[in-house]
């Protein structure tokens, strides 16, 4: 028998981040740098200090994603929430903003904000600055525009002493390499937006050669999302891009020939086999189960009672309050009538009344309630003595001829006996509970067959989704024939996978494959996964920055953003190729006046 592969969605909930306590060793002898992998899906921040009582992992890790909240009504101003503070992003889906367009930092104010809880949740305690020196990702070949707003904010903002700027995957290649630095390589890094082919020659990228795909696990969930509530348009609502997430990165996997796993799954035993049951949650009571016209009436006559009940209640309590008051106003006017002044004066300031008039027209209109209340009430024990009358069961007058009827009435009265019995409706049995005519929990499933690799499969073949780019093969393929037959050999002999969209079973296989298919015959080469592909850019921006504190190289200084603009970028063995802004010079307008006024002389002379 096929083992049951039902798994449950964990629908795990962010936990808040804690206000972390920095170490004394981040402060002494000198500022450790902070470590930033500003990621478009998760930022990762941590300190990089040599000193082993300061943890060498990140000790933030949120999602890049901020909401602002409206605010309520009584007057509360709007919230802005970030990261982990969220709690879980699927009610506020619409309320999110990223700072990011694909994996490039555009809205800088809600950069700030992720900033801000960075530096606010590490225990940033320097005052109206951050003495710390910053090393920032960013991405591949990064636009200068983005980066001289991001060295703004970091140095006009934040008053920070340098800056260094360098690039995840190769941070990643970085620390998994470092014992063979420099080395070459080509770089296959897959992340949340983007997919990137990075060839390295001798530890520096070489940047005219790079290749981007557009395409990442952002991509994928949303696919797979199209497919799973195109399969099951009832739990439209209930598949959502968190879901969808979880499935990619514990159920899926990539084909290493994606043909013939399609073939496999159409066999009925495969896919018994294979097949993932993803459990919805549910509710066991039934929606349309409905309850007994009996009981109905029942619960009408009890809500009726207790409203009558209710009513009775109020208006004796009501009756009471009046009559006590009619007292009260009675014994005033019994002052009056006995002549004693005084008295009759001082009841009427405290009654706050004018004159006699006006409490004989105050005991009037008392009078007139009491009288109705009492009547209300007669009347209600009346109407509820009819209702009890009223509910007893007729008892139909059995007999009422006696024994008048002749025994030919009765021998007619049985002939015809039949065929009333198959005309009558049958009675009908009380049912003690409805069932369910199928089973709700595997109603509320998701079988998860073919989707486990159609949804990763578009980093190889992007045409699943209607996209018109290359896969993953061609565009390696690409890349390496741009290089001469020496170099390519180089190259391919460390081919090197990281992000966190290469996470997926099946993937390093599927890359030798493709390899195998478009190296030459009996040709060599390597292909490796990160350590850890997540958290391996955070790990070579640590070494990096503990390796190369105390020097100058590739660091920014607030000298050099002053002097050379904000789009100025120190290359180092992780960094993009600094591109400076070229600008073609015009002509100075004093020296074309001269020109022109020599143009307009004599025409005799000109000729």
């Amino acid at each position: 028998a096929a083992p049951t592969r039902v798994f449950a969605f964990r629908d795990a909930r962010w936990a808040p981040d804690p206000v972390l306590a920095p170490s004394a060793a981040v402060r002494s002898p000198q500022p450790a740098p902070l470590v930033i992998d500003n990621g478009s899906f998760q930022t990762r921040a941590g300190w990089a200090c040599p000193d082993p009582s300061v943890p060498a992992e990140p000790l933030l890790r949120f999602r890049s994603l901020a909401a602002r909240s409206r605010g309520a009504r009584g007057g509360a101003g709007a919230e802005t929430q970030v990261g982990n503070d969220l709690g879980s992003p699927e009610p506020l889906r619409w309320l999110l903003r990223s700072p990011f367009d694909r994996n490039v930092p555009v809205q800088l104010e809600l950069q700030e904000l992720l900033f801000d809880h960075v530096f606010q949740r590490l225990g940033v305690s320097s005052q109206g600055c951050v003495d710390h020196p910053i090393v920032l990702t960013e991405a591949v070949c990064n636009p200068l525009y983005s980066r001289q707003m991001m060295s703004e904010l970091l140095f006009e903002c934040y008053q920070v002493p340098k800056v260094s700027y360098g690039v995840d995957s190769l941070y990643s290649f970085y620390h998994n390499r470092r014992q063979n630095w420099p080395c070459s390589g080509l770089v296959i890094s897959s992340g949340y937006q983007c997919t990137h082919i990075l060839p390295v020659l001798e530890g520096r990228l070489d940047a005219k050669n790079c290749k981007r795909i557009n395409l990442g696990g952002c991509q994928a969930a949303v696919y797979l999302q199209r497919l799973l509530q195109l399969k099951y348009p009832g739990h439209f609502a209930a598949i959502t891009l968190s879901r969808m997430e979880e499935i990619l990165h514990e159920h899926s996997y990539i084909a290493q020939d994606y043909i013939e796993e399609l073939q496999k799954w159409r066999c009925p035993e495969y896919y018994e086999n294979n097949v993932h049951k993803m459990q919805l949650p549910f509710s066991n009571k039934l929606l349309g189960s409905t309850v007994a016209s009996e009981e109905k009436q029942e619960k009408r006559q009890q809500q009726l009672r207790r409203l009558q009940e209710l009513n009775a209640r109020r208006r004796e309590e009501k009756l009471q309050l009046d009559q006590e008051r009619l007292d009260r106003l009675l014994y005033v006017q019994e002052l009056l009538e006995d002549g004693q002044m005084d008295q009759f004066h001082k009841a009427l300031v405290e009654l706050n009344m004018d004159s006699a008039e006006e409490l004989q027209s105050y005991i009037n209109k008392l009078s007139l309630s009491v009288e109705q209340t009492k009547q209300k009430i007669l009347q209600s024990e009346v109407n509820i003595e009819v209702d009890v009358v009223d509910s007893k069961p007729e008892t139909p007058d059995l007999d009422p001829l006696g024994s008048e009827q002749s025994l030919e009435d009765v021998e007619s009265i049985n002939e015809f006996e039949p065929l009333f019995a198959e005309e009558q409706p049958e009675v009908e049995k009380p049912v003690a509970a409805v069932q369910p005519v199928f089973n709700l929990a595997e109603y509320h499933q998701l079988f998860l067959g073919t989707e486990r690799i159609r949804a990763p499969e578009i980093v190889f073949q992007p045409s699943l989704i209607g996209e018109d780019q290359a896969g993953i093969a061609e565009t390696m393929q690409y890349v390496l024939e741009r290089y001469s037959k020496e170099q390519q050999a180089i190259l391919v002999q460390n081919v090197f996978l990281t992000g966190g969209n290469t996470m997926y079973p099946g993937l390093k296989a599927r890359i030798q494959k493709e390899l195998l298919e478009m190296r030459p015959f009996q040709s060599s080469f390597q292909v490796g996964l990160a350590s850890s592909p997540v958290l391996d850019a955070w790990y070579g921006a640590r070494d990096w920055a503990v390796e190369y504190m105390n020097r100058e190289e590739g660091w920014i200084s607030r000298k050099d953003y002053e002097e050379k603009g904000g789009e100025y970028l120190k290359e180092h063995c992780a960094s993009n190729v600094y591109v400076p802004i070229r600008l073609p010079k015009q002509a100075p307008r004093a020296a074309e006046a001269p020109s022109r006024a020599s143009g307009t002389g004599n025409p005799g002379e000109q000729g």
